[in-house]
């Protein structure tokens, strides 16, 4: 069974710095597209950032420079380094995965195939 566990949200004051994580169960990481996406009430999903085996990694405008994904295939999970945060990155933050696919399909179209339950992330002072 394909599963995808985020953790790591919370409450941080604006210029602090929390890591996401997204354990993956039930397939390998290896010829996925792993991405993390954001939900602000009352605005649209975005994709954040994006990471596979194949491509560089993709970062959403509002966001390089500030965070940083990675992968740990032991482990299985992708983690968002997520730095000097803004009220803005305020949402819930869900993962997604695709294999066989592009970067540009899963972080630009949102055309994922599993995605996670989510995890709130509340910027604020």
């Amino acid at each position: 069974q394909v599963q995808l566990v985020e953790s790591g949200g919370g409450l941080v004051q604006p210029g602090g710095s929390l890591r996401l994580s997204c354990a993956a169960s039930g397939f390998t990481l290896d010829y996925y597209v792993i991405g993390w996406f954001r939900q602000a009430p009352g605005k649209e999903r975005e994709g954040v950032s994006c990471i596979s085996s194949s491509e560089g990694p993709y970062y959403a405008d509002s966001v390089k420079g500030r965070f940083t994904i990675s992968r740990d295939n032991a482990k299985n999970t992708v983690y968002l380094q997520m730095n000097t945060l803004k009220p803005e990155d305020t949402g819930v933050y869900y993962c997604a995965a695709r294999p066989f696919t592009t970067i540009q399909e899963v972080c630009l179209n949102g055309d994922a195939q599993y995605w996670g339950q989510g995890t709130q992330v509340t910027v604020s002072s």
